[in-house]
């Protein structure tokens, strides 16, 4: 029996494609093995948001030929699709495509030991018009469903639409029928995955929001986790639905970028400071206990110090829980490289260590809140050190004794102490 490992790098949506992917090899009878193991076949799901993200694929790429130098190597994703010459360069990959899809996979997996040279296969991305159905299950507690792919925005910085396309969606029925399948899989809770999932509709003539009316009708799924949303897209009426609707927890990840009106406006961002922190307040004001994250990029040309410094007092004023930030990394084909000035290495690290301890006292404060409350927790089969984890609804990740027969189970629990910056120690409130 062939054997094949999986890696995926980058965001949720690269997560529910794997996932997609891993099925189509155990429908012809493969055997899954870690990607740390020897197999025959090793599946890369590659990341490019930014230069450290292709570094992580080569050397998995590496890590992959040198536990077995005969495997076929299949690298997918968003590095094979913009940079496929230097993919297919990479000792030991036999495969490169840029586009996830059934009729691909089962080519390769037939023909994979009769190609004599690397084959690799790309779409131009004004040619991305299919939507690829995709959704992890059966291999993880929450499920992630993909709703929307590419992305109309081409921000300054951004390569994200040059891999992926333009924006398009699958219906609402699809996706109803996907949830459902997922429930009778044993799921609990669904995670909203895209690219730009706010624009979701665009190819349907739906909405976003009426989206999520129907899929919290589904019986069996009892949570729902918004993925990343634009502020701009993120409207008055979502927030009010999820602050109404006991399925759809209480987590927010908004996109910020800059905390400057001027940076926001050169990068091509469709929002405003003051629009963003409309968001943040109204989410607040109707879930005082909602965890939101935010996105931070620190460094991009044309940030100076005062724009930096703007930036801080911003972050500084908003009432949030984390900050996911990254230094800018110059990507070929953006406006941005043509911005000045430009940031050096050693100015793009001492402005990520402020965010940083930014973020370390947001979240901290956020954790501290909520101590001593109840909350309701999804528990993983996840063990170490006779420990395992799960998140309460406002994600706040928390652990208890292991204990097999709480494996996918939703808890009552007691929020205690924080154990280190990341887990908190939990109580059962009933079992």
């Amino acid at each position: 029996m062939k054997t094949v490992a999986f890696c995926t790098l980058g965001c949720r949506l690269n997560f529910a494609e794997t996932s997609t992917i891993s099925r189509y090899f155990i429908e012809r009878g493969f055997t899954v093995v870690p990607f740390s193991q020897k197999a025959d076949f090793y599946v890369l799901n590659s990341c490019s948001v930014t230069s450290n993200a292709n570094r992580k694929g080569r050397n998995a790429v590496a890590r992959a030929h040198s536990l077995n130098p005969d495997a076929i190597i299949i690298v997918t994703g968003c590095y094979a699709q913009l940079k496929p010459d230097e993919v297919a360069a990479l000792p030991g990959v036999k495969y490169v495509f840029g586009v996830n899809n059934k009729s691909e996979i089962e080519n390769i997996i037939d023909n994979a030991e009769k190609l004599q040279e690397v084959s690799v296969s790309t779409t131009p991305h004004n040619d991305m018009k299919t939507f690829v159905p995709a959704f992890s299950k059966g291999d993880r507690t929450r499920a992630f469903l993909k709703i929307q792919d590419g992305c109309d925005y081409f921000c300054a910085y951004c390569t994200i639409p040059y891999a992926r396309g333009r924006s398009r969606n699958q219906s609402i029925a699809t996706c109803v029928e996907q949830v459902k399948s997922l429930a009778q899989d044993g799921m609990k809770e669904v995670i909203i995955s895209g690219v730009n999932i706010g624009d979701f509709g665009k190819t349907t003539g739906e909405t976003f929001c009426d989206l999520l009316k129907a899929l919290v009708k589904v019986d069996g799924i009892d949570r729902f986790r918004i993925g990343s949303v634009e502020p701009d897209l993120l409207t008055d009426e979502i927030i009010e639905f999820v602050a109404s609707e006991p399925k759809m927890m209480p987590h927010f990840h908004i996109p910020l970028q800059s905390g400057c009106d001027e940076l926001l406006k050169l990068i091509g961002r469709r929002y405003d400071t003051a629009l963003y922190r409309h968001k943040i307040e109204l989410v607040k004001k109707l879930i005082p206990d909602a965890f939101i994250g935010i996105d931070l990029i620190v460094g991009v040309n044309g940030e100076t110090p005062e724009i930096f410094d703007k930036t801080v007092d911003f972050v500084n004023s908003l009432d949030i829980s984390f900050i996911h930030q990254f230094q800018y990394s110059e990507r070929e084909g953006t406006r941005a490289l043509k911005f000045t000035p430009r940031v050096t290495a050693k100015q793009k690290q001492e402005r990520a260590d402020v965010i940083k301890s930014i973020c370390e006292r947001k979240h901290r404060e956020f954790v501290e809140k909520n101590l001593g409350s109840e909350r309701s927790v999804l528990f993983e089969s996840a063990k170490k050190g006779g420990m395992m984890f799960g998140y309460t609804d406002n994600y706040i990740r928390v652990t208890v004794p292991y204990d097999r027969s709480l494996v996918n189970r939703i808890c009552r629990v007691h929020l205690s102490e924080m154990i280190d910056e990341e887990v908190v120690k939990a109580k059962f409130c009933e079992i």
